[in-house]
């Protein structure tokens, strides 16, 4: 181990990361179920997966529940994993984006996922509309 270098619970380094906030390696369950807030400090929602790109070993996306009640009615929003920051401190995640913005954004429901081949149609708009660079670039 570096000097300065401090280990938490998940075995994770503790090292800054030179390109952003917060440990350079995290597990993604230590992420599941942050909040994702914007630049006003409004709740968004929380982040319930983080989708990987196997064969890339990138992230793809990550997923963001909102609405509904005790977890009925949730509506599902992936968002680039380039368009969120992390936030150490307040223990959850930035999106530059009001609630409005939700309101037309690329979506689905818990009992219907994007099939294997709506994946890369889906990248493409939610890259697009959240002005992010597709994850695979």
């Amino acid at each position: 181990m570096t000097s300065g270098a401090q280990t938490v619970s998940n075995g994770s380094p503790m090292t800054s990361n030179p390109s952003g906030p917060g440990p350079r390696l995290m597990t993604a369950s230590t992420l599941e179920g942050d909040p994702v807030i914007n630049l006003a400090g409004d709740t968004l929602g929380k982040i319930d997966e983080i989708m990987l790109d196997v064969p890339t070993g990138r992230v793809a996306y990550a997923v963001m529940s909102s609405g509904g009640f005790l977890g009925m009615g949730d509506k599902l929003f992936a968002l680039p994993w380039r368009a969120l920051t992390l936030d150490p401190v307040r223990k959850c995640f930035v999106l530059d984006a009001d609630k409005q913005r939700f309101e037309q954004a690329p979506g689905f429901d818990k009992d219907h996922w994007p099939s294997l081949s709506e994946v890369d149609g889906m990248g493409l708009e939610v890259a697009s509309y959240w002005g992010s660079a597709v994850y695979w670039e």
